[in-house]
């Protein structure tokens, strides 16, 4: 398999994801500049939707899926960031997504937030391997991980 990623690949990406992803600034401190002894730019992927850049990769793998990928759902193992930005692409693409725990729970239940539609399946992080959960859940449902790391 031919991992190598070409300029065209970037390009549908950036395509794909621009309905969900922001458009965020890069800063510059004159302070930090002179502390560090270097020039530094700060991107804001703070300024991003679900507070990070992790909606880039998730909404990319989860609005790359086909519409019978989809219908299987999708599954993440995260707690942060990343499951804010898989239920994010999951409700956009009107999917349903399995959730372990995040930010903003009581919301997600209520239905009072965006992110709703997500099923969130609580464990015990001392004695639970979210990872196993997970598979299991892969397992029986034939959902499409969306890995909180490097996407394949």
């Amino acid at each position: 398999m031919d991992l190598a990623i070409q300029a065209d690949d970037v390009r549908a990406a950036a395509e794909r994801i621009r309905p969900l992803a922001r458009r965020t600034p890069v800063f510059t401190s004159a302070g930090f500049d002179a502390e560090a002894g270097v020039r530094v730019f700060f991107k804001c992927e703070n300024f991003q939707r679900g507070g990070a850049f992790k909606i880039r990769g998730a909404s990319n793998l989860i609005l790359s899926l086909s519409k019978d990928a989809l219908a299987r759902g999708i599954v993440t193992y995260s707690s942060g960031n990343h499951a804010q930005a898989v239920a994010i692409a999951g409700a956009a693409r009107r999917g349903p997504g399995h959730h372990r725990h995040a930010p903003g729970r009581a919301a997600l239940e209520d239905g009072s937030h965006p992110f709703t539609g997500a099923a969130i399946v609580t464990y015990n992080r001392f004695t639970d391997s979210r990872e196993e959960i997970a598979s299991r859940i892969l397992a029986e449902t034939g959902a499409t991980l969306v890995p909180p790391s490097t996407i394949p």
